[in-house]
C-alpha cells in the first residue's frame, strides 16, 4: 500500500525564528527527518508542506528524490492553525487515495530513523490497528494537580529496575489512512498501535536548550555511524585553500604570496597515518608554498593544480584497489561538490559554501577552514 509522508514545516517560530532550517548536527533542523525517510523502504514521496521560499529553497538543495514541496495556504500557516487543517489541505489538493497511508512526520523529532519508519509501517499492516502512533517508554512516576499518583501507588513504590514505566507520545511521527484522517479529522483514530522508540527520543527541538541538549544526543548516539563509516576508510583527502587556510590571499609588498596553516592539522595527518590511513591533500591552485606544507607534512599524496578532483581521485582508488566508499573527503567550495557526494565519509569546513553545507550526508564541522576543522574531523570521526 501506497504511504506518503507529510512534513509541515512553516517559517513561522515564536521561539526561534526559521527553526526548521537552522543548523542542527551540521545540517538543517529538517534535513534530518528527510533523510531518514529518503532511505526508508516503505516511503513511496515525501511532501514538505511549507509557506516560505526559504524553506523551500533549502529543501530543493538537499536535492532528495522522493522529496516534493506544497505551499500551504497562508490561512493554515498561522500560529493558531492545527496541523490536522493543513493535512486535510494537503489530501484534498492531491487528491489522496482514501486507502493509502498518510505519515505524519515532525521535523522538531530529528532522531528518526528509516528502519523506524519501515518498522511503523509494518506494524500498521500486520495487526489489526487502525492508526500508529510513536512513543517512548519513561521510568518516571507521575501525578496530577490534586496530588494524586497517575502510573503508580506511592505506598508501595516499585524499584526502577520492576518498574514498566509509561509511554510518552514522543512527537516524531503518526500513521494512518487517508480515509480516516478525513473523517475523524485527526492523525489518530480507532484502535491505536504504539510503535516504542528510544527514550532520548522524547526530547522535541523546540527551545535553545533543547538544541544544546539535541546536539549531545546527535553527537552520541548518531555519530556512531559515521564511526562505523570510518573503520573502513583507508584514505582521507583533503582541499588545502578554504580548508587547511582561511582561504585568504596574503602579499607581501614584494608581491610574495602568504599563506596560514594550522599545526593541528597538521597533526591530524600524523595521526591518521599511525593508523594506518594513507592521507593527502587535493588542490586546484598549483603554488610553491602548497607543496613545501605537503613535504613538511610528509602527506602520502599531494596533488596540486587539479582541474577534475573526482577524476583523479578515481584513478588513485583504482591504484590502491580500493573504493570511494573507503574515503574520506573535506572541501569547502563548489568545485568539490562532485567528490563529495561520491566519498564514504564528506565534511566541510564551518565557512564552506551553502551549495557545500546541504550536500547530503556531509559532516558540517563547528570549526572554520584554517582554524583546526580537520582535526575536529579526525578526532571526532576519524580516530574514534
Amino acid at each position: 500500500m501506497r504511504v506518503t509522508a507529510f512534513v509541515p514545516a512553516r517559517c513561522g517560530s515564536k521561539a526561534i525564528h526559521l527553526k526548521n532550517i537552522r543548523n542542527f548536527f551540521g545540517q538543517p533542523l529538517i534535513f534530518w527527518c528527510l533523510k531518514a525517510l529518503q532511505e526508508a523502504q516503505s516511503v513511496h514521496e515525501v511532501i514538505v508542506a511549507t509557506d516560505c521560499d526559504e524553506i523551500e529553497d533549502c529543501v530543493t538543495s538537499f536535492g532528495l528524490t522522493k522529496v516534493k514541496v506544497y505551499r500551504r495556504k497562508p490561512s493554515n500557516a498561522q500560529d493558531h492553525s492545527a496541523t490536522e487543517d493543513v493535512m486535510i489541505e494537503y489530501i484534498n489538493s492531491a487528491d489522496l487515495d482514501p486507502e493509502q497511508y498518510l505519515l505524519l512526520v515532525q521535523a522538531t523529532s530529528p532522531f528518526t530513523r528509516a528502519a523506524d519508519f519501515d518498522k511503523a509501517v509494518t506494524l500498521l499492516k500486520s495487526n489489526t490497528f487502525d492508526s500508529v502512533i510513536s512513543c517512548a517508554r519513561v521510568k518516571r512516576f507521575f501525578w496530577n494537580d490534586h496530588g494524586q499518583p497517575l502510573n503508580y501507588d506511592y505506598r508501595e513504590r516499585p524499584r526502577r529496575q520492576n518498574f514498566s514505566g509509561t509511554f510518552m507520545e514522543n512527537g516524531a511521527f503518526y500513521l494512518n489512512l487517508v480515509k480516516n484522517i478525513l473523517e475523524f479529522k485527526n492523525r489518530l483514530s480507532g484502535h491505536i498501535g504504539v510503535y516504542e522508540m528510544e527514550t532520548y527520543t522524547t526530547l522535541e527541538i523546540d527551545e535553545e536548550e533543547d538544541w544544546i541538549q539535541g546536539e549531545q544526543i546527535m553527537g552520541k548516539y548518531h555519530l556512531s555511524e559515521s564511526a562505523q563509516k570510518s573503520k573502513h576508510i583507508k584514505l582521507f583527502l583533503s582541499d588545502v585553500d578554504g580548508v587547511l587556510t582561511d582561504a585568504g590571499m596574503y602579499y607581501t609588498e614584494a608581491g610574495d604570496e602568504i599563506k596560514k596553516f594550522n599545526t593541528y592539522d597538521g597533526m591530524a595527518f600524523n595521526l591518521l597515518q599511525a593508523k594506518g590511513v594513507k592521507v593527502g591533500i587535493l588542490t586546484k591552485e598549483d603554488r610553491e608554498l602548497n607543496r613545501r606544507r605537503a613535504k613538511k607534512l610528509n602527506l602520502d599524496f599531494d596533488f596540486h593544480g587539479v582541474q577534475d578532483k573526482m577524476q583523479l581521485v578515481q584513478q588513485l582508488c583504482q591504484d590502491l584497489g580500493i573504493t570511494l566508499e573507503e574515503v574520506a573527503y573535506i572541501g569547502d567550495d563548489i568545485n568539490d561538490l562532485e567528490l563529495l557526494q561520491a566519498v564514504g565519509i564528506a565534511a566541510c569546513p564551518q565557512n564552506a559554501r551553502p551549495e557545500v553545507k546541504y550536500v547530503p550526508g556531509i559532516y558540517q564541522l563547528k570549526t572554520p577552514g584554517g582554524g583546526g576543522a580537520l582535526r575536529e574531523l579526525a578526532e571526532q570521526i576519524l580516530l574514534k
